[in-house]
């Protein structure tokens, strides 16, 4: 077999961007427990190009899907980052600035202090939670299929190579 970065042809590094991903034909099952079907290359207008996998990753960063889906991250994450970074410094600069505001007490030992620092792991987990639906019903889908059309592109690109 030939070597290509030190490893054989066929083996597959950690540092391979697509190792731990399957792909049609590599062992994995359809719904009726049977082999699935190779898929043909995702898009055949690009085998007899030349150029490499740079070219074919500008190409795909400059696609309308990737604008779409940097477009859906950032109209989640730049308003969530700004509220939760307000939310945050104004808790550091009320603690400071109001002491006596943040020692009112609530109920027994608990005060407002305590109250709003609790809110703050409690915001930091809904935060958490509510990227993570937005990324698995908004992005995610599109980003696989992304994937799987830079896998094709680079792949045909290579002149069938993997």
């Amino acid at each position: 077999m030939e070597k290509q970065d030190g490893r054989d042809a066929g083996e597959v590094g950690f540092d391979d961007p697509w190792y731990d991903a399957l792909a049609s034909g590599w062992g994995e099952l359809d719904s009726t427990g049977a082999p699935a079907p190779v898929v043909p290359p995702a898009r055949r207008e690009h085998e007899g190009r030349a150029g490499g996998a740079a070219d074919v990753y500008l190409e795909v960063q400059r696609s309308a899907a990737f604008q779409e889906v940097r477009s859906r991250y950032r109209r989640f994450v730049v308003p969530g980052v700004i509220v939760f970074f307000t939310w945050y410094v104004g808790y550091v600069v009320t603690a400071t600035t109001a002491p006596g505001l943040m020692a009112r007490p609530v109920a027994g030992a608990v005060n407002v202090a305590l109250l709003a620092g609790l809110g703050q792991f409690l915001t930091t987990f809904l935060f958490t939670w509510a990227y993570a639906r937005h990324a698995r019903l908004r992005r995610d889908r599109a980003a696989l299929d992304l994937r799987w059309d830079t896998q094709e592109l680079t792949r045909s690109a290579r002149g069938g190579e993997l």
